[in-house]
């Protein structure tokens, strides 16, 4: 994918079977929402729909004043980052299939990473590099797969990390204009020296770097409830 230029811990939401897939529900893979000591806010959860969509399912629910939309993605769509060659010692969609991705370690060109435990990610925050992803997407047919077998939105308000666990809720402040969002951190990346987050495009526009490409910013966990 082309780069731009350049606790407290929910209980778990319940499990929907996929048809088709045999993929792991949306609701377990909204399980486990993360929090940050440093941040006082508590953010609430609400579900607002449950419906069918591309190849196996949809969930829409509201983190804040943020909404995110779930869909889970057809096995036979290429990944996002392609150049993903194990995740936890498998394939990587026969990995996203048995719903073993959360924190599991992966390759990437020949390089091991190990994400972060849940505990860990708890008190995550850290200062870097943010850059975006995922305009190609826009003029290919059908669509890419994250490394948690999400549909890849490059609209939608979610991004990509090396270390967090997938999915992992993340406040980013671009520390360049002051604005904040709240993202979903659904995919791996960016595998550029020097940055820490990879956003969508339209994740990108909020935060007002589009045109630039980067920006400085802060990513930190944040604290979820309902």
């Amino acid at each position: 994918m082309r780069r731009g230029v350049g606790s407290r811990r929910t209980s778990p939401i319940t499990r929907l079977v996929l048809t088709g897939l045999g993929l792991v529900a949306i609701g377990s893979i909204l399980a486990q929402f993360l929090s940050c000591s440093t941040i006082s806010k508590t953010y609430r959860y609400t579900k607002t729909t449950v419906g069918l969509a591309v190849g196996a399912g949809k969930l829409v629910y509201k983190v804040g004043e943020f909404t995110f939309s779930v869909v889970m993605a057809p096995l036979d769509w290429p990944l996002t980052h392609e150049e993903i060659e194990t995740i936890d010692g498998l394939p990587p969609k026969e990995a996203i299939k048995q719903g073993r991705v959360k924190n599991a370690p992966y390759v990437v060109n020949g390089k091991r990473y190990a994400p972060m435990s849940v505990e860990k990610a708890e008190t995550y925050r850290e200062r870097g590099i943010a850059s975006w992803y995922g305009y190609e997407t826009r003029s290919k047919p059908g669509g890419h797969m994250t490394a948690n077998g999400e549909a890849f939105d490059p609209d939608g308000l979610n991004a990509a990390h090396k270390h967090l666990p997938l999915p992992t809720h993340v406040k980013v402040t671009n520390l360049e204009n002051g604005r904040s969002i709240l993202l979903r951190v659904n995919d791996r990346g960016p595998f550029v020296e020097g940055r820490i987050i990879d956003l969508s495009a339209g994740a990108a526009k909020k935060l007002g770097f589009y045109e630039k490409g980067t920006a400085r910013v802060v990513v930190e966990t944040i604290p979820v409830e309902g």
